[in-house]
């Protein structure tokens, strides 16, 4: 099975490309939304907002993004690594992979971040050449592709892990909030069922998650619920009342209420917002259009 680079994102399932060489035919693919996408910044400042961490912003940053991202970081100008792929490069088998790669990219949120320390930067820079001579070769080897890509995953699954356990334990119970919250929020949303999951009263539970966050948990399940309408208003052709169903309201009138109490738009409001965005080109990897 081999698999050509393509420009083309429905022709393909892993898409490697330099930061400074990324053409508009990736950015403007209507195919993008459904590939996890990491963003290594090579020794630059850090995307996002570090004033509140002692962490040294110079230096080697990987952002992972998951499918169905609300909002692209601008990455203009920036140097290093693009890399995409599709979930059907994963497989399904190994369903503890699977559920660590969904948890490193926090696919209930908008990215996660990892800083690497220049040790951990060398080897996966050893990963990443491997891979990107095979990507490079006029026939790349599909099989081989997805073994490379494997073993760099896994070492940001490492690096994630070695976070954690670098923090307290109220950090990780956020964290296990968190993943509970993915595979439960259109069913359940009440606090009480996570927190007795955690072997935790509500009240402990809100403590916490106020403690680490400043949001109580139903918040949080509020956040989460947006976050997926939202997706679906940008990303999907449903109509807004298919949507409401979908996450779990019983009518249309319902989830407009809802997401204007949460959001200060309605449903509507929010799609035309972000058409309008779109057609300004706000969210892409570079500024410079003739890439």
């Amino acid at each position: 099975m081999k698999n050509v680079p393509d420009s083309r994102l429905s022709n393909t399932l892993i898409y490697l490309r330099n930061l400074h060489h990324c053409p508009p035919s990736y950015l403007d693919d209507p195919h993008r939304k459904d590939f996890f996408e990491i963003v290594w910044l090579r020794n630059e400042d850090a995307l996002h907002d570090t004033r509140s961490t002692d962490i040294q912003v110079k230096g080697d940053w990987v952002y992972l993004i998951p499918p169905y991202r609300v909002h692209q970081l601008n990455k203009a100008g920036k140097n290093g690594e693009l890399l995409s792929f599709k979930r059907e490069v994963i497989g399904e088998e190994d369903k503890e992979f699977l559920l660590d790669i969904f948890k490193i990219f926090n696919v209930q949120g908008e990215f996660s971040c990892l800083k690497l320390e220049k040790n951990v930067a060398e080897e996966l820079i050893a990963v990443f050449q491997l891979m990107r001579d095979e990507y490079q070769k006029p026939e790349a080897d599909l099989v081989i592709l997805k073994a490379i890509l494997r073993v760099f995953l896994l070492k940001l699954i490492k690096v994630k892990e070695q976070e954690f356990t670098n923090h307290d334990i109220h950090q990780k119970r956020v964290f296990d909030f968190f993943t509970l919250l993915e595979s439960n929020y259109i069913q359940i949303r009440n606090t009480d069922f996570y927190a007795g999951k955690l072997g935790l009263s509500s009240k402990r539970l809100n403590q916490i998650l106020k403690d680490k966050l400043d949001k109580t948990g139903m918040q949080l399940i509020h956040d989460r619920i947006i976050l997926e309408a939202k997706r679906l208003i940008i990303h999907s052709d449903y109509t807004i009342k298919e949507i409401s169903f979908q996450l779990g309201f019983s009518d249309r009138p319902y989830f407009s209420r809802f997401f204007k109490k949460q959001t200060g738009q309605t449903p509507e409001q929010f799609q035309k917002q972000s058409q309008s965005h779109r057609l300004q080109k706000l969210n892409t990897l570079s500024d410079d259009s003739t890439l």
